[in-house]
């Protein structure tokens, strides 16, 4: 059985002000060669309807401001930590571990991570979605978000990745690595705002 807790820089006094939109799935790998011409993911052959991974936060930073562009928009970017966790939540209760409540022995209906994963990415949306129809959002990849936690060297992702036990796929639970890191388990969701 796990314990979950709080993290040292998890801030429960934080407030989300401003509507936004979720993106439903994990972005693919089919959708990163659409916007940036390439793939650089270890798992290509997964296929188009896997996670794009392997991309650093700069990477992804690059991908929004193409796509901004060819859609003739700003509001296309990450989620903070605080929305990230507010949407993966779903309005179950802070005090559960994952979307669904606290029972470990659930996950694997949620989400790809070491014990089913077979030590690989898999297609988005092939599990049980959040009660507000977001998939994946335990687990296949981690999620960069646009947080700056340490500096201006690293940033924060959330989420867990199919190499990870279920402590790390909790909605709480983020990591931090430097804004180039190109890991096989990180990968990214997009928000749309709906305010300026």
């Amino acid at each position: 059985m796990y314990e979950f807790g709080k993290h040292d820089y998890e801030d429960p006094q934080v407030e989300i002000s401003k509507a936004f939109y979720m993106g439903k799935y994990e972005v693919t790998q089919g959708q990163w060669k659409e916007v940036m011409g390439n793939n650089p993911s270890l798992f290509k052959d997964c296929g188009d309807d896997c996670p794009v991974e392997r991309v650093s936060w700069d990477d992804v930073q690059d991908f929004i401001r193409r796509l901004n562009q060819r859609e003739g928009t700003d509001k296309y970017r990450l989620p903070t930590a605080a929305e990230w966790e507010y949407a993966c939540r779903a309005g179950s209760q802070r005090q559960s571990a994952f979307s669904f409540g606290s029972d470990v022995d659930r996950l694997a209906d949620y989400a790809w991570y070491d014990a089913n994963s077979g030590g690989r990415t898999h297609p988005v949306g092939k599990k049980t979605p959040n009660a507000w129809g977001l998939y994946d959002m335990h687990g296949n990849v981690w999620e960069w978000c646009q947080d700056w936690l340490v500096g201006e060297s690293h940033q924060t992702f959330w989420g867990g990745s199919w190499i990870d036990n279920p402590k790390y796929l909790w909605c709480a639970s983020g990591a931090v690595a430097p804004l180039v890191s190109r890991d096989p388990n990180v990968g990214f969701r997009l928000v749309l705002g709906l305010e300026p």
